[in-house]
């Protein structure tokens, strides 16, 4: 390939369009949760994902797969965990079959703040592909984020 491939070219089109589609519905909703409810997108991210997390076996997840749900490093999950924690919307202790795993669930604030946030969560994010939507190339995008099914857990 070089680099007036027209494949490559409709390629790198399709990404451009697909980080401009994510930076807009990021951008829409930070505002609408951080004006809402003082909250990040990451920090409601990682709220909603902990807040998944049940008592059964396999139920808490590990930092790397918390880290893995809410697309950060282990490192920033970390602080991330520390600050909500700091905040009373965390808790972290020790797993009780192996004392170096560390697991972090959400305080009733945290599920309180978690369950006020979400429908404004929700609402930024069909205003932002409502909008979206009306840009020619990025409604094919839209469209696809539409039709994608939970993916079971």
């Amino acid at each position: 390939m070089t680099a007036t491939d027209p494949a490559l070219t409709a390629l790198s089109q399709g990404w451009i369009a697909l980080s401009l589609l994510h930076g807009r519905i990021e951008t829409r909703i930070e505002r609408a949760l951080q004006s809402g409810h003082d909250l990040s997108v990451r920090e409601y991210s990682l709220l909603d994902v902990l807040s998944r997390q049940h008592s059964g076996p396999g139920g808490h997840l590990q930092m790397k797969q918390v880290a893995d749900a809410v697309g950060l490093s282990q490192s920033a999950t970390t602080r991330l965990v520390t600050r909500l924690e700091d905040r009373g919307l965390l808790t972290r202790y020790l797993c009780d079959t192996d004392r170096r795993g560390i697991y972090t669930d959400v305080t009733p604030d945290g599920l309180t703040l978690l369950s006020e946030a979400r429908p404004t969560n929700d609402r930024a994010l069909r205003i932002a592909l409502d909008e979206a939507a009306e840009n020619p190339e990025l409604a094919p995008l839209v469209r696809a984020v539409e039709e994608l099914k939970a993916v079971p857990a």
